[in-house]
């Protein structure tokens, strides 16, 4: 009658047995028979543990082999030395596969120029148009070639206005907020999987082959989307805003007008956290570098005199209308 003996031991045909040999209520059960099919019991038990503790350490192996490639790369960033080559590496990683995107993974399999046109000034502080790019005389290669040498040419005239003194922090900061940030996100879509995967075993599918060809395919877009954070943020962040507003005193400031600004880039704010900043955008090219740079808008200012009429078209005097307030 016991649990044990019921579910693994085919316990109607040893409770026949026992009332074949004359065993009465009340009387110890002692046979050989008996004993071996209670040892047969705690085996089947036990192997049947075993296929599931292996199954779960099958589940967590994926995840593991993940963890330990994103903690490597987290450790790298931590412990490089020059945290100018892994900025570099993600640019040179970054750039080709979203040109890639653009131009050959579309739904019509036909280029998007416009929209990969789109992405770039508004990530990125390069001014560029259908002409810069020439299209039509480069391929795919030769175009995320081109960028990749623009925007490193963008980030090194930024990068000499920083403070020299926390540079290196801010390069490591951009690159371990994108993999801190995603990396939490991943591990929500990697519970939600695996609490969904089981239901593949009524279509006939081994739910474990299922989790690691999904999982694998979660973790390429994962190292993905952290290089594209990063890239994104390379051009919005700054070691001191005062640094990078002493910049924009030694450029040529020749702003163009509202309507040569791009929808993406047409407005901005200015928000300081920590030891970066993010910053608004607007367009501006540097003679000297030859480096077209997306810069702070200025806003013209009028100064009203005291004795002046209001300008908010109440006809008093400046001092006694909204002055008073000032």
């Amino acid at each position: 009658e016991d649990a044990l003996m019921r579910n693994f031991a085919a316990a109607d045909r040893m409770t026949s047995m026992m009332e074949r040999f004359g065993m009465e209520e009340g009387e110890a059960l002692e046979h050989k028979w008996l004993n071996k099919s209670v040892e047969t019991a705690q085996k089947r038990v036990e192997q049947r543990n075993y296929q599931w503790r292996k199954r779960v350490l099958d589940f967590d192996d994926v995840m593991n082999k993940q963890r330990e490639i994103v903690y490597g790369y987290r450790n790298d960033v931590l412990n490089t030395e020059d945290p100018r080559e892994e900025i570099v590496e993600v640019i040179n990683q970054a750039i080709p596969a979203k040109v890639n995107e653009y131009m050959n993974e579309r739904d019509d399999g036909r280029p998007d120029y416009t929209e990969l046109l789109g992405w770039i000034n508004e990530t990125f502080p390069l001014r560029l148009t259908h002409d810069d790019m020439d299209w039509d005389n480069k391929s795919e290669d030769q175009v995320a070639e081109d960028l990749v040498e623009r925007i490193k040419s963008a980030y090194e005239l930024k990068s000499e206005h920083e403070d020299p003194d926390k540079l290196d922090g801010l390069e490591r900061h951009i690159i371990l907020v994108a993999i801190d940030r995603l990396w939490q996100q991943h591990l929500y879509s990697m519970d939600a999987l695996r609490e969904g995967v089981s239901l593949r075993s009524h279509g006939q599918k081994d739910p474990l082959v299922e989790y690691k060809n999904e999982a694998f395919k979660l973790f390429g877009d994962l190292m993905e989307s952290i290089q594209s954070e990063a890239v994104g943020n390379l051009f919005k962040s700054t070691t001191n805003l005062e640094n990078f507003e002493n910049f924009l005193k030694m450029l040529p400031q020749n702003f163009s007008g509202a309507d040569d600004v791009p929808a993406a880039v047409d407005q901005g704010q200015i928000a300081e956290t920590g030891s970066s900043s993010t910053l608004a955008e607007d367009q501006v090219e540097s003679a000297d570098s030859g480096v077209k740079l997306n810069l702070p808008k200025r806003r013209p200012t009028v100064q009203v005199g005291r004795n002046d009429n209001c300008p908010c078209g109440s006809g008093k005097k400046y001092k006694q209308c909204c002055g008073r307030m000032a």
